[in-house]
């Protein structure tokens, strides 16, 4: 019984870590872009700025699927209108979407 409960144990611990980093240390997801060249999510980044995943998911992006991105089609006019990316990036919690100037922190080419 003992055996069982200790193999339980870590197969949820294994799980929840698995949930926890869906972006590993040290590694990003990429989208395309557009025009303005693919957009690279860094969960690091998002993480030492004090942002857990479940900030963000799933109520402003839905999960799905092995790798889960892919979820929604996001758009600039839906970021800039404060969707997705736009909830916190406002100009108030981050870095404003909308401002021309700052299109190379998320677009690489």
């Amino acid at each position: 019984m003992r055996i069982i409960t200790i193999i339980l144990a870590i197969a949820v611990s294994v799980a929840f870590i698995g949930s926890a980093m869906a972006v590993a240390p040290g590694k990003t997801l990429e989208f395309p872009g557009g025009d303005s060249g693919k957009v690279v999510f860094d969960g690091k980044t998002h993480a030492d700025a004090g942002n857990k995943c479940k900030d963000c998911h799933p109520a402003i992006f839905p999960m799905k699927g092995p790798g889960k991105e892919g979820a929604a089609t996001i758009t600039m006019a839906d970021i800039n209108a404060g969707k997705f990316c736009g909830t916190c990036h406002n100009g108030e919690k981050a870095f404003k979407s909308s401002d021309a100037t700052l299109c190379g922190k998320c677009h690489k080419k």
